[in-house]
């Protein structure tokens, strides 16, 4: 009995050692992929490379977000892209979508990738197929959780403008293809931010409308 009880003891010695560390390795991985998106909307897509392939280290897994999930190796393929290192980038963005098939911001960089590497087909299937699907996921928050924290989305309609605007070019054909990929650099980029910007907006109505 007391050797069972030892046996037991240490099992949950290890299972405790276990549970920590991998709650530490997410927070590392979490501050990393933070700090990588700052750098990334400041333009500084080596730093942020750099801190996501950290964060893709540490915490392979890790989601970041609340609604709008993105996992780290997006992150990393997504800056790879911005970085110039375009058969990385496919590579990388493609085991993301293996792993978060809906992963739209993913889809959409695919494409832009695969665009420039000159394979404008499978581009224009995936720069469609993700632009759509950032649309679906906006008008569902926004539709759905319209009496809550959806009314703080895209408030001023931008995103989802640019969007429609952006698939009606592609439906139309005989588009310009630079003028495409730079709407869609500029919209990714934009999108990535929403979660955060309504976070704002939230948090500031709220603090202007307490009792």
């Amino acid at each position: 009995m007391q050797r069972a009880m030892k046996v037991l003891g240490h099992l949950s010695i290890v299972l405790l050692v276990a549970l920590l560390s991998g709650c530490g390795a997410s927070f590392q991985g979490g501050s990393e992929v933070t700090r990588g998106r700052q750098a990334l909307f400041a333009g500084n897509t080596q730093v942020a490379l750099a801190d996501f392939q950290a964060a893709a280290q540490t915490s392979p897994n890790y989601m970041y977000g609340t609604e709008l999930r993105e996992g780290v190796l997006s992150y990393v393929g997504r800056a790879q892209y911005l970085s110039g290192q375009l058969q990385a980038a496919q590579a990388t963005l493609q085991q993301a979508l293996v792993q978060h098939k809906g992963n739209n911001v993913a889809r959409l960089y695919l494409g832009l990738t695969l665009a420039k590497l000159g394979d404008r087909k499978a581009g224009l299937v995936n720069i469609e197929s993700g632009l759509k699907g950032m649309q679906q996921f906006l008008n569902y928050i926004i539709n759905t959780f319209s009496s809550s924290f959806g009314s703080f989305w895209d408030q001023n309609s931008s995103l989802r403008n640019s969007i429609a605007s952006n698939l009606a070019m592609i439906a139309g054909g005989n588009f310009d293809w630079p003028t495409l990929i730079s709407n869609c650099e500029t919209l990714a980029l934009n999108y990535e931010q929403v979660e955060d910007i309504a976070t704002q907006n939230q948090v500031q109505f709220e603090q202007m409308n307490a009792p």
